[in-house]
């Protein structure tokens, strides 16, 4: 592996271990074994590290977003792309758990952020448009679309920080993976009063493998039963 790839790598380890703002680039090089100069023969400082960092996520994620034009798309199809989503946060959470700071750290990267989630949440609507034309969930108008697109990115992109506040983890590494994906189980909670009826026993079951373990004053019983009488 190039010095440059191994640069990235270890920056990705650190960064989800101990957070980004806890680690410099002398960290970094320590890590490595290798030389300040050294590291900064391939990167100028670790504004630059992180940026190299997100275009590998985006590029990950836009392959997992890659929908299928050609055929009707499936209920596997779903499952692939909620986990591989929710494996693609887990993998570079760092950046997720502090995205605010990152990006006004960042001109270029607020700029690319931007850009990146206008393709996801495109993404997401074409979904919800294959879903419905594949008989899995009601059609819905444009602007119906448009609003849950955006309600799954929102639960997707939040869930961590969910975990880490009102859930109250005792210490910032330890979320699971698990428990990240448990996030899936709300996204799918959206689609519920949408499900037609040949593929709502289907969804249902999938939606249970995430259901989350959280605490009594985080219980949304009420509301999932609710939602469940729809």
């Amino acid at each position: 592996m190039k010095t440059r790839d191994k640069i990235l790598l270890s920056s990705l380890e650190l960064f989800n271990e101990r957070g980004e703002r806890n680690i410099t680039t002398n960290h970094i090089a320590a890590h490595l074994a290798i030389s300040p100069g050294n590291l900064y023969y391939h990167f100028r400082n670790k504004s630059d590290i992180i940026y190299e960092i997100f275009l590998e996520y985006e590029k990950l994620v836009d392959f997992y977003l890659d929908i299928p034009e050609d055929r009707p798309i499936t209920l596997e199809d779903l499952t692939f792309y909620l986990e591989s989503v929710f494996d693609g946060l887990w993998s570079y959470r760092f950046f997720h758990r502090d995205l605010e700071y990152l990006l006004d750290s960042d001109r270029r990267l607020r700029q690319d952020y931007r850009e990146f989630t206008n393709r996801c949440l495109a993404a997401i609507s074409r979904i919800f448009e294959k879903l419905a034309d594949a008989g899995i969930i009601q059609p819905q108008p444009d602007e119906l679309r448009s609003a849950m697109s955006l309600n799954v990115w929102l639960v997707i992109t939040n869930w961590m920080a969910f975990l880490k506040t009102a859930h109250a983890l005792e210490e910032s590494n330890s979320l699971t993976l698990t428990e990240l994906k448990q996030g899936i189980y709300q996204v799918l909670t959206l689609e519920i009063p949408y499900l037609t009826a040949d593929y709502r026993e289907q969804v249902m079951a999938l939606r249970e493998k995430y259901r989350p373990s959280l605490p009594e004053s985080a219980d949304t019983s009420g509301t999932e039963q609710r939602l469940g009488n729809f």
